[in-house]
């Protein structure tokens, strides 16, 4: 579904981008993906609307196929981008899963603030962002995604989330879009 608007009360919501996943390798350029974050989140800002900033630092202890490795992160791993430019009235969520609403307490937050539709944006596509994504529609939130303010380390991951998933769960576009609609309610 394209975007059609925006609920008065809205948050953005820009998942891992921090210092041990924007140096990965990724499908799309990672300094595109940051460009547009911070696009987002400057117009955000000067809106008074709420940012949501999040960081991993850690996963769920459950085995999976793939296997389960301990995780060590080296120093700094988990540090916001200086790029964010964080602010003190940002809320600051730290996850240790995939979505930032999984014990977290990121609704209530979020609902404390009025907000009743979020915008998602950051790394992974069909990781972070996808469960976010997810979570956040599943909690009644309203949900935009700005597809290209995302990527994944896997192209076809990317891919099958926007083509597949997304649709089904939020309105899609691009961060002009996103942009565009926003200084439509001028």
């Amino acid at each position: 579904m394209p975007i059609t608007t925006f609920d008065d009360r809205t948050a953005l919501v820009v998942v891992d981008l921090q210092h041990g996943i924007v140096g990965i390798p990724l499908a799309h350029p990672v300094d595109d993906i940051v460009e547009r974050s911070a696009a987002l989140l400057k117009t955000f800002r000067s809106r008074g609307l709420p940012v949501v900033l999040v960081n991993v630092a850690g996963a769920p202890i459950g085995r999976t196929d793939a296997g389960r490795v301990a995780l060590n992160f080296p120093d700094g791993w988990t540090e916001l981008i200086p790029a964010l430019e964080r602010q003190p009235d940002d809320l600051v969520v730290t996850k240790y899963s995939r979505s930032a609403f999984t014990q977290t307490g990121l609704a209530e937050r979020l609902r404390d603030h009025q907000v009743t539709q979020v915008v998602i944006t950051g790394i992974a596509t069909s990781s972070g962002v996808e469960s976010t994504a997810r979570d956040a529609h599943e909690q009644g939130f309203h949900v935009t995604l700005p597809i290209d303010a995302m990527t994944d380390t896997d192209l076809a991951r990317h891919e099958h989330s926007i083509r597949e998933i997304f649709p089904r769960i939020a309105e899609t576009g691009t961060t002009q879009n996103v942009l565009d609609a926003l200084s439509d309610r001028s």
